[in-house]
This record gives structure tokens, C-alpha cells and sequence, in this order.
């Protein structure tokens, strides 16, 4: 009876030991409890925060991030988190800061300097801020700046650093880690950026046209020049008086390409490239818009490779 009772014993210590290890072992590999808006900053904190951090992206990359379901879910998860990452300029205006009030998490509401980061407030080069009085007449228009920034490669720079800062005051005992990996990040993605606009270069000047205002940080950086949108006015879905008026303009300056986001329809781009003769890419502009785009170089290797490879087919 005796040894039966010590066998007990034993089993019920080895198995408080197991479980107690379990537990030990999850939070030395996810210490930090990251939330992201959006993949690409996921992807990033991964880079950065490597096994010492768990992130996870609310919006899919193949999603229009103005407008995501807010699922229960999400409530979950960012009354976990230490950090939540956002755009910002209110791209997720709609509904992420009712999800961020509804987690009931001191740690991630707007003023709470180390878990709540507004990514807009790192960036320097915002592109169409309004100063003049903006109204819904006008379109999806964002006051503060054109929204989709992380569109220039160069945008990955400040938000690597903001994101390794403030994994360093979340963490500090890993502070050399979040260190090294930003250095490794920063370092490779400046190689990776001087190669994409050295592809970039002989292209220079081309006139393009776009379905959305969401490219124009990419077709800036990249030396283009855009002719006109696809909708009338941003988010303002296209007439057929409109269209008329864009085919008859890209006929007339001999546009060669149209450039969709791969979550808007492609119908109406397909009909104006039959038009005009241009070529219409419906492309990701997302980490993981698409199958193989799991990195934020990755993104740029995959935009950089097919607009490239339709102009130097056009060339031909």
C-alpha cells in the first residue's frame, strides 16, 4: 500500500514537473505577446523578435485593410498582448481602435508609449497630406496623409527601429537580441532596396495608371509617374463616363500599365488594358497577399519582378 501511494506521489510530481516546464518553456519562446494590424508589420516584429516574441496580424494580406471583420477573437488577443502595431492615418479607423477599447488592456491604449505604436508617427515622407478642410465629397480621403506608405521599401527602415525600440523596453534582458536582429534587418533590407532600384532605373518616367490612391508611394519611389485612377475619386467605384475619359487619356499618352490591388475587381481594369492595349497586374500589397510572400523583401521581390518583367515585355 505503501509503495503504491509513493508510486502516486511520484507520478503526480513528475507529471506538476512537466506541465510546470510546459508552461516555462512556452513563455521563453513567446515573452512578448505581439498584435499587428497588418502582415507586413508582423513580419517585421518576426524578423526582429525572432523566438523571443509571439505576433500575430488581425487583417490577411489579401485583404482590403480598411475594411476587416472584427471577430472575437481579436478582442482575445489584444487583451493578451504587450504591444500592438497599427498603421495609423486611419487606415483601421473602422474598426480597430472599438476592438483595442473593447480588450480592456491598459498596456496597448493610445498613450501608453511602449505597448501602443502608431506606426504613421515614425514616418517622415507622408505623401498627399491635406492642410485644406477635407469632406466625404472628395472620397476616402485621409487628412493626415496618404495611408499605405509601407508601399516604399524605405518606410521598413523607421518602423524596424520604432518596433526593436520598443521590444527593448518591453524586454530588456534581450535588448542584444532585438539589437542584432534590427542590425541584420536594416542591413539586408538597404542591399535588397539598392537592388530593386537599380531594376527600377531604366524604367524610369513610365506613366502608369492605378485602380486605387494606394500606389502612389510605391510608383514615387520607383520613378513613375501616375496618370490617373482607375475610380473617380478614392474608394468612389468607377462610371462608365469616367472610364470613357481614362481610355481616351491613356490612348493619347500611350500608357503601357495598369497596376490593381489584388482586392479590388478585375473586371474593369481586364476591359480598359483590352481598350488601350496596356498590360493590367493585379498584385499583392501585403505580406502574404499571395502564395511565397511571407517577408517584407519578399513583397518588394515579387513587385519589383513583375512590373519590371511587364515593361521589358512591352519593350519588345
Amino acid at each position: 500500500m505503501k509503495k503504491l501511494k509513493s508510486i502516486q506521489t511520484f507520478t503526480i510530481t513528475i507529471t506538476i514537473l512537466f506541465i510546470t516546464m510546459c508552461i516555462l518553456g512556452h513563455n521563453a519562446l513567446a515573452q512578448v505577446q505581439i498584435v499587428t494590424s497588418t502582415p507586413d508589420f508582423s513580419a517585421i516584429a518576426k524578423d526582429i523578435g525572432g523566438d523571443k516574441v509571439e505576433v500575430v496580424s488581425l487583417a490577411k494580406g489579401y485583404q482590403d485593410p480598411h475594411f476587416v471583420d472584427a471577430k472575437p477573437i481579436f478582442v482575445t488577443k489584444l487583451n493578451q498582448a504587450d504591444l500592438i502595431i497599427y498603421n495609423g492615418l486611419e487606415l483601421e479607423s473602422g474598426w480597430l481602435p472599438l476592438l483595442i477599447t473593447g480588450a480592456r488592456n491598459s498596456d496597448i491604449l493610445a498613450g501608453n508609449a511602449t505597448g501602443h505604436f502608431d506606426v504613421s508617427l515614425s514616418i517622415k515622407n507622408k505623401l498627399e497630406v491635406h492642410s485644406a478642410p477635407v469632406d466625404r465629397s472628395m472620397g476616402d480621403i485621409h487628412p493626415g496623409g496618404n495611408p499605405h506608405f509601407m508601399l516604399d521599401p524605405r518606410n521598413g527602415i523607421p518602423v524596424a527601429r520604432g518596433i526593436a525600440a520598443r521590444l527593448i523596453q518591453i524586454d530588456p534582458d534581450n535588448a542584444k537580441f532585438y539589437e542584432e536582429n534590427f542590425d541584420n534587418f536594416i542591413s539586408t533590407l538597404k542591399l535588397k532596396i539598392s537592388e530593386w532600384e537599380a531594376e527600377l532605373a531604366q524604367f524610369e518616367g513610365t506613366e502608369v495608371v492605378t485602380y486605387h490612391k494606394l500606389w502612389i508611394y510605391f510608383t514615387t519611389w520607383a520613378g513613375f509617374k501616375e496618370v490617373g485612377t482607375i475610380e473617380p475619386k478614392p474608394g468612389i467605384p468607377p462610371t462608365p463616363s469616367h472610364i470613357a475619359s481614362l481610355i481616351k487619356r491613356m490612348q493619347s499618352l500611350d500608357v503601357q500599365l495598369i497596376i490593381s490591388a489584388n482586392y479590388y475587381p478585375r473586371k474593369t481594369p481586364e476591359i480598359i488594358a483590352q481598350k488601350t492595349g496596356a498590360t493590367s497586374l493585379i498584385l499583392p500589397t501585403m505580406v502574404n497577399g499571395q502564395e511565397g510572400i511571407n517577408t517584407y523583401s519578399q513583397l518588394f521581390d515579387a513587385l519589383v519582378g513583375e512590373i519590371t518583367s511587364a515593361l521589358k515585355n512591352k519593350g519588345n
